[in-house]
């Protein structure tokens, strides 16, 4: 068994599926009020859930684990940091190096952290 999407419980599917179609540059395959879709070209689904009408109800809301986002070199890391700065993507860490390679953090509009990263060379 492999898993094949992803679900955030979002105050507003809408509001967030407009966030994500900027952010990635395509367009959800579904939206409605309580939910919207997306199919990423790496395979992953991303779906975007009203935290009203989740059943069961979550508890947990946005910030307790992160998507993450693998780059293709630490050049894209930092610009794409700076492409998401002039869509004014709110960030929690600028871009830098750590010890699993070079880095960066954002949030959505419902705190839900988008990392952006590429492992260091071999």
């Amino acid at each position: 068994m492999t898993p094949t999407m992803t679900i955030l419980y979002v105050e507003s599917p809408r509001t967030s599926a407009a966030f994500y179609a900027q952010l990635f540059g395509l367009e959800p395959v579904e939206t409605s009020d309580t939910f919207a879709l997306f199919a990423l070209p790496g395979g992953l689904v991303l779906g975007l859930w009203s935290r009203h009408t989740v059943e069961p109800r979550a508890l947990a809301l946005g910030g307790g684990c992160e998507l993450a986002i693998r780059a293709p070199s630490p050049e894209t890391v930092d610009a794409l940091h700076a492409q998401w700065q002039t869509q004014e993507v709110s960030m929690l860490q600028p871009p830098q190096d750590m010890e699993f390679g070079r880095t960066f953090t954002a949030t959505d509009p419902d705190g839900h952290r988008i990392r952006v990263f590429t492992p260091p060379a071999s």
